[in-house]
């Protein structure tokens, strides 16, 4: 079967119209749908909106998916009863998708199992996790509306991976973001079985080709720099907030909810102590004395918070105040994907170095359980892909200790 959504020619905004050509019963259907958009707004040759990311056109982009879907799996079952579907019974269909008519999914089928395994770890998993596992799911939507194809538990077999893949990278997505979204159906899949569904995971193999890790952190004379550089009045909290995520090592989430409250003195060390909200765990902090300084300096306090989006764009001014203008490589979000690219460091910061930059610069000074304890993190391995393998000073700290010897 072939869909063309278009456009007609007349009107300012108009009506998404559908030609639908059926090649098994040498039929053609053309639908008028509820669906409504601007001409400057749509993409003639994908057809679908131009910017399927915004809020209004994701949900109609969703429609023309299950559009697609939903009259190819009426097509088939009229098929499988050697009957031909009437136009009346496919504009039906059509219907029922544009005016948000939800149809119960298949027993089986993949998304339904996802939105079952998402709801039972609901009350389990953060919010960050929750939010990554919807990412998984709609883009399973999507990929059965290229497809024009339900997926189920019970048939998904290497063939869509390989489908998958060639869809994402159609689409521009990172390597990163599919690999994760596969292993995320595997784990649907296990959920599957452990509910007495027989499936082909055990026939499911995913290789990778492994990729240089690039990675933006600030070493030690940077952060010295940025210290040591006077900055306007209004990016003093910014500079503030960025000294203290290089030595707490710790998510923006956590450290810019730092306040007197959570200062406690143990054996007359002052420490911070708090729950991490992306892992419910307890951390208690000693504050290292450039972090001490600061508090001193804000009489006693914090710095004032702000928002990330506010803090990620006063940060990289902190830097390029601080002339870190040495071109490096690294990834930056470019419209609605992350792509790699040689540019002036402090272009590159964001706020995620604070806690980069804190593993890099300690591991191998300080015993590398007493720094996990620091972060958070529960294994070595995940703790690890923190730290920046291109670090001069650890390799000149190696050669010092190989020239005492």
């Amino acid at each position: 079967m072939t869909f063309n959504f278009f456009l007609p020619d007349n009107g300012d905004v108009k009506n998404i119209h559908l030609s639908l050509i059926d090649q098994s019963q040498n039929k053609k259907y053309t639908f008028r749908t509820s669906l409504r958009i601007t001409p400057d707004q749509w993409d003639a040759q994908k057809q679908r909106p131009c910017n399927i990311y915004l809020k209004k056109f994701k949900r109609l982009n969703r429609k023309l998916d299950k559009i697609k879907l939903q009259v190819t799996e009426h097509i088939l079952f009229k098929r499988d009863l050697h009957k031909i579907p009437l136009q009346r019974e496919l504009s039906k269909e059509i219907k029922e998708v544009c005016i948000n008519k939800e149809k119960q999914l298949p027993e089986n089928a993949l998304l339904r199992f996802m939105e079952n395994y998402i709801s039972f770890r609901k009350d389990i998993i953060c919010h960050s996790t929750y939010k990554r596992y919807k990412v998984f799911l709609r883009l399973l939507e999507r990929f059965e509306g290229y497809a024009t194809q339900r997926l189920y538990v019970d048939t998904i077999n290497s063939h869509f991976i390989t489908e998958f893949i060639k869809f994402g990278r159609e689409e521009k997505y990172s390597d990163n973001t599919l690999y994760r979204t596969i292993h995320f159906v595997k784990t649907i899949l296990n959920f599957a079985e452990r509910r007495g569904i027989r499936t082909n995971i055990r026939e499911i193999e995913i290789r990778r080709e492994k990729q240089q890790k690039t990675m933006t952190t600030l070493n030690e004379e940077e952060i010295s720099t940025i210290k040591k550089t006077k900055v306007p009045n209004d990016l003093q909290a910014a500079k503030d907030w960025l000294l203290i995520s290089c030595y707490t090592g710790q998510r923006f989430s956590d450290f810019i909810t730092f306040d007197q409250e959570k200062l406690i003195t143990i054996n007359e060390k002052t420490c911070v102590k708090f729950i991490q909200q992306k892992t419910k765990k307890e951390i208690i902090l000693p504050l290292h004395p450039i972090v001490m300084n600061i508090l001193k300096r804000n009489q006693n306090s914090f710095p004032k918070t702000m928002d990330i989006q506010q803090y990620n764009k006063e940060i990289r001014l902190v830097a390029k105040v601080a002339e870190l203008n040495c071109t490096i490589k690294g990834k930056k979000r470019i419209g609605h994907r992350v792509e790699e690219l040689i540019l002036e460091k402090w272009q590159l910061l964001s706020s995620h170095i604070g806690r980069r930059s804190f593993a890099s610069n300690f591991y191998g000074k300080i015993p590398t359980p007493l720094l996990m304890e620091a972060t958070g993190h529960s294994s070595e391995h995940m703790f690890l892909k923190y730290i920046n393998p291109a670090n001069n000073e650890r390799i000149m700290s190696l050669s010092s200790y190989f020239e005492s010897k």
